[in-house]
């Protein structure tokens, strides 16, 4: 039994009873959202999107390259009429592998021009698999004090589907406020770093549409700066950016993970205030004697079921470690804290 959505201005189509059905949903004149299969835990789909065009369909995002994807994405397409060969050109909002992977081996099958934001270059030029899985976040979690949890991180190794992946650069890279005409519509680029240095979402503003791609979440809170190539303050970048979208017009939120949701604006005001009650959590730690990322990390509970640091994987640890110290870090810069470096690792206090 599918479950109607009421916009604002009238009834928008039902949607299924859960975001992961596969399929091609309407979701607004011409515009179809159609879930993809991921291979990971705790995410088993993405969201890509469908907008039609006489020059030919427009894919935003494109899900995890490999036979899967492509045989859900063939899939949904046939009802509408079209192949993947229709396909006029890929739009990608960052370049996480859930994102940006399929399009480069639908680009390498079938010539399907790609374009991502300008601001991906340094993760997507920087990516050297032979420095191992994660060399920036061993580093930056020895920083925090997580000695045993970087010896970890840096021990992984890379994995034989991450060897074969396509990755490298796009056919054309995508400038903030750059507007992509379409023939039915233009879309227009704002960049939105924070989940990644080089994320943009797509606006539709005629339409009251927002792609937000990772930026702004439903159910979950977006990782922050978890990429080759991070920024020295993503947190910062990333609260900027939600209030960057919240000036705008209010628009039917289509994100890549999750229902689509009626009110963007709604959905920033509670990540806004989520980051901003974390950002108190984690100075009264640091006033109660915490002084590294970590400590801070140990202090506090993680996911909804209240977990203690050191229960979690070392994947969603290292997720963990790294969001406090981006908290840590608008912490200082705004003046709550200071800190020093002893023996390598970041400790924070009091500021005054």
């Amino acid at each position: 039994m599918a479950q109607p959505l009421t916009e604002r201005s009238g009834a928008l189509p039902d949607q299924p009873d859960h975001w992961t059905e596969p399929g091609a949903h309407l979701v607004s004149e011409g515009v179809y959202r159609i879930p993809l299969p991921l291979p990971l835990e705790g995410l088993n789909a993405v969201n890509v999107y469908l907008v039609e065009d006489r020059e030919g369909p427009v894919l935003i995002d494109s899900g995890w390259a490999g036979p899967e994807t492509g045989k859900a994405l063939t899939e949904a397409l046939r009802p509408l009429g079209y192949g993947l060969g229709d396909l006029a050109q890929i739009l990608v909002t960052h370049a996480h592998w859930d994102h940006y992977t399929q399009a480069l081996l639908l680009r390498e099958s079938l010539g399907v021009r790609v374009r991502i934001g300008r601001g991906e270059r340094h993760s997507i030029e920087g990516l050297d698999l032979n420095r191992g899985a994660h060399p920036e976040q061993a580093a930056q979690l020895r920083a925090c004090g997580a000695t045993e949890l970087a010896d970890a991180v840096a021990g992984m190794e890379v994995t034989a589907e991450e060897w074969a992946m396509p990755f490298g650069p796009p056919d054309a890279w995508l400038d903030d406020h750059e507007e992509v005409p379409l023939t039915e519509r233009k879309l227009k680029v704002l960049a939105t770093p924070g989940h990644t240095r080089g994320h943009v979402v797509f606006g539709d503003p005629a339409a009251g549409l927002l792609f937000a791609g990772d930026h702004v979440l439903p159910h979950i809170t977006p990782s922050i700066g978890f990429e080759r190539s991070p920024e020295r303050s993503p947190l910062r970048s990333y609260q900027q950016s939600l209030r960057l979208i919240r000036e705008l017009p209010d628009a039917l939120l289509l994100p890549a993970h999750g229902p689509v949701t009626l009110s963007t604006h709604t959905r920033i005001d509670a990540l806004l205030a989520h980051h901003e009650e974390r950002l108190d959590a984690v100075a009264r730690e640091v006033r109660k004697g915490a002084r590294s990322a970590l400590d801070v990390a140990r202090a506090l509970p993680w996911t909804r079921r209240l977990r203690h640091l050191d229960d979690l994987p070392d994947q969603h640890r290292m997720l963990a470690i790294l969001e406090i110290d981006a908290h840590l870090e608008v912490l200082a810069e705004t003046g709550v804290l200071c800190w020093d470096r002893v023996d390598g690792v970041r400790h924070f206090a009091s500021a005054g």
